[in-house]
């Protein structure tokens, strides 16, 4: 299993220890200049202080990586960025591009979205591996079943008190089959609500899949079956939609069908006496995601026709 070791300041790391019941973060790059593709979903990546700590403070389960505008950043992540508000992410980002930021330029930067983050306690600090380099500006990866690698997974299991053994261990985590490396294999980590979202507008591609809308604060991701009624935060368990449509999906005035096509209620034309716009959609096949494996589910659909759609 290989692991990332990413460098992080202070302020963020003390933010977000002390809140508690987190199920994600976003560990954002201020540059916006590339992705980042060090690590498999599922991966463990590590949060190392800037000197003069110098020392390995938590870590969550990689997701996904995407540059983003940082408006979006915030309405996903919130507090969950490591900073209290919009201004002060902006106020950090311009501290570290050197730059004065303008309050209201929407610009782009990078983030890295962990699950199940997990901060340490002061005194269950890692001290940084004995290889890391003073120039290492972003971070550096680790295979964690040799050499540096493995002393650094020794060391996180038994600040976490982990050292025993798998029982106990994250969900993301699975004993090897090679017993004498200990390492870890990888699941994919369940997403929070902010990954949800990003991960299915980066799917369909930043447009609504009923009508091809690019313009990104309008689009909204919406669960095909709701969190609240059973539903999972997974990509096919979602479509992006234009705001407006995913009221209406949400209220049962259209659906999908496992086809990919829409279909719209007569609901709409005897509540609201109108709705032309609307069913001008009707039977129209959605824009879905490239890969086949985020496609809307048919399980998921199906549900939504029953329970949910008006007809």
């Amino acid at each position: 299993m290989l692991a990332y070791v990413g460098v992080t300041d202070f302020a963020w790391y003390e933010l977000l220890a002390r809140r508690r019941g987190l199920d994600e973060v976003n560990f954002w790059q201020p540059g916006g200049n590339r992705v980042f593709g060090a690590l498999e979903p599922g991966g463990l990546f590590l949060f190392k202080l800037h000197a003069p700590h110098n020392a390995i403070v938590g870590g969550g389960f990689f997701a996904h990586a995407t540059l983003l505008p940082v408006g979006l950043a915030w309405d996903a992540f919130r507090e969950a960025n490591g900073v209290e508000s919009l201004a002060e992410m902006r106020e950090r980002i311009g501290k570290y591009r050197r730059v004065e930021v303008e309050d209201r330029k929407n610009f782009t930067i990078g983030c890295i979205l962990l699950e199940q983050p997990f901060f340490l306690n002061q005194s269950q600090w890692i001290p940084a591996p004995s290889d890391w380099a003073r120039n290492i500006v972003q971070g550096k990866r680790y295979d964690l079943s040799i050499g540096e690698g493995a002393l650094l997974f020794e060391r996180l299991k038994f600040a976490l008190g982990l050292a025993g053994g798998s029982e106990g261990w994250p969900d993301q985590w699975r004993e090897s089959t090679a017993p004498r490396y200990g390492a870890p294999t990888t699941v994919l980590p369940r997403l929070g609500q902010g990954s949800f979202r990003v991960l299915v507008t980066d799917a369909y591609g930043r447009r609504c899949a009923a009508t091809g809308e690019r313009v990104l604060p309008v689009l909204e991701a919406a669960h095909i079956r709701p969190f609240s009624e059973g539903g999972e935060h997974r990509v096919d368990n979602g479509v992006l939609l234009r705001s407006d449509l995913h009221t209406l999906f949400d209220r049962g005035y259209l659906t999908v069908s496992d086809q990919a096509r829409i279909e719209v209620s007569h609901r709409i034309r005897e509540d609201f006496e109108n709705g032309r716009n609307y069913y001008a959609l009707h039977g129209s096949v959605l824009r879905l995601p490239e890969d086949p494996n985020l496609h809307p589910n048919d399980r998921f659909l199906r549900w939504h026709a029953e329970n949910v759609y008006l007809g």
